[in-house]
């Protein structure tokens, strides 16, 4: 599966436009850029988004079948203007036909249209009657006195944009001024549920004309605009025409990845491949024996791993008799299974004496140190890798008993993840996704670190990963939820993500990357895992929230450079921190929840984000410098802890979170701000984080209301996965 869509260009039809430089230096030798969209390709290729040419002959389903999107850029006669292409601009019934069901399947379709629009000889008309649109043929007009003419040219219209709830929502996100050069208008008086996004003003001729129009049809959507010059060469870097452009085309592929993923869910993606063209281990009767066997294992044991009598009383000897018999399956399954996995040979070799010493030694605590300091993923990070892993262990957020877990799962690690990691270097990184597993993963768990396996001592951790297709599909999952309860209008990219599991768990990917990097990067005034302290979980909030805007810091930085990922890893991080974080799990010191209402509230407070009207909005053009403002704040914060006492820079913290979030009415924290003899500041910390309320800073009416709406869907989020099969790509 690909992360973005494809777009085909047509360019067969005597389009006025060439996707091709040089092509369009022949059309016009005297201004190529008014007859090129290469840089218009170029700004989908840095979305992500894979552009063709369809060059030669009539447009078919099989021309159309890999295509998500089809651009139709302005086809015109010889006669009218200077063009490219082999077929006259014309499409023919079986091309319309093919055309009208591309888009009824899921497909999306961009129109560029223009002025003088009888004067082109073509029949987009046709085309777009089955949408229930026509192109109007007109000039549009600005008077003088208006001011909105763009730099004085009466044809240069300033538009009235579609406004909305707050202003550039949808697809009109971060577009705040658009010019249209010489357009003609779009008809829409047949189409059911279009929507203009923007048309002339009043005091234009004609006004109100629409030019820019959007429409849902069947599983797919539609895009016409009245003139193509704005996303030109020589047009396409004014005013706010590159966002739009880019909008457009990805609102246009939107139902295309959706319905991927349908495929996918259904079965068609199909298993993992496997080594060698085997058999899916997840398919094969050894998986199927061992995973039984582990899971009739753990019925048998207690919490921390062991088999004992108190648990058993008086059948104490066929309980351990059968133990036995299940790991002498597990081993020899495992056994059956290891050539499949040569790159973990002494792993799996030392699995097998490590479960073997456990039933030699009466099946006591279990300790798996041998086989777990031999287990070293990280040194084999190559997309589309196989793990087979065993071991006895709690799974965090999830099972706490300290019992048998086995776990096939799959490393992603595509070519552009490396050129990330090597920029951002994190070598104990390991982003992976389920194929299968034991019960103990039937929860909100979503990562695999070593530290969670029984062992005697404590080795160095050189490893931990991150299961992106979980994280993936339940961000999905609650963000599609939150969306549709607060009547947001997501940007396409934010469409993008919740529709695509791949796409997502690419973006988790990354950004999980940077993320746990970020955690021994910087002014670090405490242990940046926090591993070893007890301290108010609000420093835990602030740690990790952190982490998150330092990546998303970095991931606007690289959207800058034209990295396709770096928007929806921002995107992500906004919308996971926002709608799911706060309402996950209960209000005991939850500390990923707070990171979450000091994001909205820090937001809210700036005007970056409103909630009027039962609805959701934001300025979307702000949001990057707001969300990188707040990390300059929480940056400050630790830069200064490292001048203060630890209880001294719990309270600076306090002191910050506070000045956002309302803390609890009656929190001791919060009268020792303006009092502080009410704190024990002479006694150990201890005293002072035992005084800390479970929940401390509650939440506030929007996040009162929003769990109560969500909750069902948090609820079916625990152990779900996502449905993308991806081909392996080389490391």
């Amino acid at each position: 599966m690909r992360d973005f869509a494809t777009v085909l260009v047509d360019q067969a039809h005597s389009s006025a436009w060439s996707i091709d430089r040089e092509r369009a230096a022949a059309m016009n030798p005297a201004n190529p850029a008014d007859a090129s969209l290469a840089q218009a390709v170029q700004a989908l290729a840095e979305r992500g988004l894979e552009v063709r040419a369809h060059a030669v002959g009539e447009l078919d389903e099989r021309a159309l079948a890999d295509a998500d999107v089809l651009v139709i850029a302005h086809p015109a006669a010889a006669s009218s203007e200077r063009v490219s292409g082999d077929l006259p601009p014309v499409y023919s019934p079986a091309e319309i036909t093919a055309i009208t069901g591309h888009v009824e399947r899921g497909g999306g379709l961009v129109v560029l249209g223009e002025c003088d629009h009888d004067a082109h000889g073509n029949n987009l008309d046709e085309v777009l009657a089955p949408f229930g649109l026509a192109m109007s043929s007109t000039l549009v007009h600005e008077s003088a006195d208006s001011g909105r003419r763009h730099q004085g040219n009466a044809t240069w219209v300033l538009p009235e944009l579609a406004t909305g709830h707050a202003g550039g929502q949808g697809v009109l996100a971060g577009v705040g001024e658009l010019c249209f050069y010489r357009a003609g208008a779009i008809e829409t008086t047949q189409a059911k549920g279009a929507r203009v996004l923007a048309r002339s003003g009043a005091t234009a001729h004609p006004s109100g004309a629409a030019l820019a129009v959007t429409v849902a049809h069947g599983d797919g959507r539609v895009v016409v605009l009245a003139d193509s010059d704005l996303v030109g060469d020589d047009s396409i870097a004014d005013l706010d025409h590159r966002r739009f452009w880019t909008n457009l085309v990805t609102w246009a592929a939107v139902p295309s990845a959706g319905r991927t993923e349908e495929a996918a869910a259904d079965g068609e993606g199909g298993s993992a491949p496997s080594p060698d063209g085997l058999t899916p281990t997840v398919e094969t009767p050894e998986w199927a024996a061992l995973k039984a066997a582990v899971e009739e294992l753990r019925q048998l044991q207690t919490k921390d791993g062991s088999i004992d009598r108190e648990a058993h009383g008086g059948d104490l000897d066929a309980v351990l008799a059968r133990a036995g018999e299940l790991v002498g399956t597990i081993r020899t399954q495992v056994a059956a299974l290891a050539p499949r996995y040569p790159y973990d040979a002494d792993y799996l070799t030392a699995l097998d004496a490590d479960l073997a010493r456990w039933v030699d030694e009466g099946f006591g605590v279990p300790d798996f140190l041998d086989s777990l300091v031999l287990f070293r993923p990280e040194t084999h990070r190559q997309d589309g890798t196989e793990h087979l892993v065993v071991f006895p262990m709690y799974t965090q957020n999830g099972n706490l008993d300290r019992v048998f877990e086995a776990v096939l799962l799959d490393v992603i690690w595509p070519e552009w993840l490396a050129e990330v990691e090597a920029a951002y270097p994190n070598g104990a990184f390991l982003p992976v996704t389920f194929t299968d597993f034991t019960p103990g993963y039937d929860t909100n768990s979503a990562v695999l670190f070593p530290e969670t396996v029984a062992v005697r001592e404590v080795p160095r951790f050189t490893w931990g990963a991150i299961f992106c297709d979980r994280e993936a599909a339940r961000f999905r999952a609650v963000t599609a939820a939150a969306a549709e309860t607060l009547g947001l209008q997501m940007p396409p990219e934010g469409e993008q993500l919740v529709a695509s599991q791949s796409l997502a768990q690419s973006t988790f990917a990354m950004w999980d990357l940077i993320h746990d990097r970020t955690h021994s990067h910087g002014d670090l005034p405490f242990d940046p895992f926090m591993i070893k302290q007890r301290m108010p979980f609000w420093m835990y909030a602030l740690e990790e929230l952190r982490c998150d805007l330092n990546t998303f810091r970095v991931a606007v930085q690289l959207d800058a450079e034209g990295h396709p990922y770096a928007r929806p890893v921002q995107l992500a991080i906004l919308f996971d921190r926002l709608f799911r974080f706060p309402i996950t799990g209960d209000r005991v010191r939850n500390y990923d929840g707070l990171g979450g209402q000091l994001l909205f509230a820090w937001l809210h407070q700036q005007g970056v984000l409103r909630w009027t009207d039962n609805t959701l909005s934001f300025d979307w053009a702000r949001v990057p410098e707001a969300v990188v403002a707040l990390s300059d704040a929480v940056e400050e914060l630790y830069r200064s802890g490292i001048d203060r006492s630890r209880v001294g820079h719990w309270r600076a913290a306090y002191e910050f979170v506070s000045t956002y979030v309302a803390p609890h009415p009656g929190s001791t924290w919060a009268k020792g701000l303006t009092d502080p003899s009410v704190l024990p500041l002479d006694g150990p910390p201890k005293g002072m984080t035992d005084l800390v309320l479970p929940d401390e800073f509650p939440l506030n009416v929007f996040y009162e209301a929003l769990s109560k709406k969500l909750a069902g869907t948090i609820e079916e989020t625990k152990g779900i996965t996502g449905s993308a099969r991806r081909e392996p790509q080389p490391a």
